[in-house]
C-alpha cells in the first residue's frame, strides 16, 4: 500500500466550461473535489478531504506536461472532447506516457471518459464511434459479480456524455459494469488499473452547463438535448466510484 499521502497526478485531457471553471478552477480542480469527497466518505485512517492526498495537475494538451514517476502513486486521465483515437501530437504523446506506466508495477491508472478511452486504447484495444450513438444523462449501468464487488453496491448511475467506446476489453482485463449502448463501461486489472466510461466528477450544474453549450452550437439538436437535459437531475454514484478508485490506489 502507498504511504499517505496519496500522490495522484491528475492529467488534464481538457477543459471545464466557463462557470465550472469559475468555481473549480481547471478540469483538475473538478476531479480534486470528487476525490475529496470520496475520500470523507470512505472512513479510512488519516484520509480525508483535507488529509492523506496530495494532487498534482499536469496539462497534456497544451502544456505537454507530465509529472516524474517516482514522485507519484497514480495518475487520473480526464474527459476531454477530442476523440481518443485521433492522433494529434498530444494524444500519442499521452498513450505513449500511459504504456510507460503500464510497463511498471507500482504507479496505478485511474481513468474516465476519454481517459477511459485513451487506457483502452494503450492496452490494444480498439476505439471508435459506437454503433448505437450517444449516451447522454445519468444512466443505470449494469455491473458484473467482480464489479459489484468492487463498488460495493448491485448497480451504478452516472453522468455520461459520449459518442466513443471502447470496443473489447484487452486481454487480462476484468469486465465491471456494462450498458446495452456500451458494454465497455468499466476496465480493471488489479493494483494496476481502474477506469469508468462515465463522468462520476461532473454535477448536474456542469452537465446542464454543458449542454446548453451543446444546443446553442448547434452540436446537438432539439430531440438530444431535450432527452438529455430530463436526466440530469437524476441520482448518481460518482462519490462512489471515487471511493472505490481510492480504494484501489491504497490497496496492498
Amino acid at each position: 500500500m502507498p504511504s499517505l499521502p496519496l500522490r495522484i497526478a491528475i492529467l488534464e485531457c481538457g477543459t471545464t466550461p466557463p462557470n465550472a471553471a469559475r468555481k473549480y478552477g481547471s478540469y483538475g480542480g473538478v476531479f480534486a473535489s470528487l476525490l475529496r469527497s470520496g475520500a470523507d466518505a470512505l472512513s479510512y485512517p488519516n484520509l480525508s478531504s483535507s488529509s492523506g492526498l496530495s494532487i498534482s495537475t499536469f496539462d497534456v494538451v497544451k502544456n505537454l506536461s507530465y509529472p516524474s514517476i517516482p514522485d507519484i502513486d497514480a495518475i487520473l486521465l480526464t474527459a476531454s472532447a477530442p476523440n481518443a483515437f485521433d492522433n494529434d501530437p498530444w494524444i500519442l504523446k499521452l498513450v505513449a506516457f500511459v504504456k510507460e506506466i503500464l510497463e511498471q508495477r507500482r504507479v496505478r491508472i485511474v481513468a474516465a471518459c476519454f481517459g477511459h478511452q485513451i487506457v483502452g486504447r494503450a492496452l490494444g484495444a480498439k476505439v471508435g464511434r459506437s454503433y448505437k450513438g450517444w449516451e447522454i444523462g445519468v444512466t443505470p449501468i449494469d455491473l458484473t459479480k467482480r464489479g459489484q464487488e468492487i463498488f460495493g453496491q448491485s448497480t451504478l448511475a452516472l453522468h455520461q456524455i459520449h459518442g466513443d467506446v471502447v470496443y473489447d476489453y484487452p486481454p487480462g482485463v476484468e469486465e465491471l459494469a456494462y450498458t446495452d449502448a456500451c458494454p465497455v463501461q468499466s476496465m480493471y486489472i488489479p493494483k494496476r488499473v481502474m477506469t469508468v466510461q462515465g463522468h462520476p466528477e461532473f454535477t448536474e450544474e456542469i452537465m446542464r452547463e454543458l449542454l446548453d453549450r451543446a444546443y446553442a452550437t448547434g452540436f446537438f439538436d432539439k430531440r438530444l438535448f431535450e432527452e438529455s437535459m430530463a436526466k440530469v437531475d437524476k441520482y448518481q454514484d460518482g462519490v462512489v466510484v471515487a471511493q472505490a478508485f481510492l480504494r484501489f490506489l491504497l490497496e496492498e
